[in-house]
């Protein structure tokens, strides 16, 4: 996922050397951009111009803005996913791992909250006629999945694919509620600290 570009669920890496690199510097204009201004600083004229790629070249990668700022998303979170694997969760009971891993996560997007808030408004604004942007968050909502399975382990967890799903279900709705306003980034972490706690047993 992390050089992939989803195309109607297939995915699309890019190859070369020179391909890759073309990539990362999309998605670090996308991030820089997102940075400065958030949302409405992301244009892709202004990506394709900082990225030095032509913009032509960028709307066959992606197909809208929408698109090109899940990809950055997708990244972020398989990053996420990366960095849980090298440093495992820690704690005694499948809860308590969770409870670590929402943590950490919560703590990784306070760091940056105009990118943040950028990425997840993106995906909050996707729409049916954008399939391929579609694909990619579903890619995104399957590394959530990951995430949670991660750190739970072996741990024995009743209903154990439907908490996974619920979980994955509450950390994206508190997450839009974080970006929209409606609560403050210490609520966030409250919410998805209870819900482990309710769902993920010992």
């Amino acid at each position: 996922m992390l050089w992939g570009v989803t195309f109607g669920g297939a995915m699309q890496v890019p190859k070369t050397d020179r391909q890759q690199a073309r990539h990362a510097r999309v998605i670090e204009a996308t991030l820089e951009l997102a940075a400065e201004g958030g949302y409405e600083a992301v244009q892709m004229r202004d990506v394709a111009a900082r990225a030095d790629v032509a913009l032509g070249t960028l709307y066959r990668y992606f197909s809208s803005k929408n698109h090109l700022m899940v990809a950055a998303l997708a990244e972020r979170t398989a990053e996420l996913q990366q960095r849980i694997a090298t440093r495992p969760p820690r704690g005694a009971t499948p809860a308590d791992r969770v409870i670590d891993v929402l943590r950490r996560a919560t703590r990784a997007l306070e760091r940056e909250p105009a990118v943040s808030s950028a990425l997840v408004t993106a995906l909050a604004s996707l729409s049916a006629d954008d399939p391929k942007a579609l694909a990619l968050a579903g890619d995104i909502y399957e590394t959530i999945g990951d995430i949670i399975t991660i750190a739970m382990h072996d741990g024995e967890v009743p209903s154990r694919e439907q908490v996974i799903r619920t979980l994955s279900h509450v950390w994206l709705a508190v997450l839009m509620a974080w970006v929209r306003g409606w609560m403050p980034a210490s609520q966030m972490a409250r919410e998805l600290e209870q819900a482990a706690e309710l769902l993920v047993h010992p």
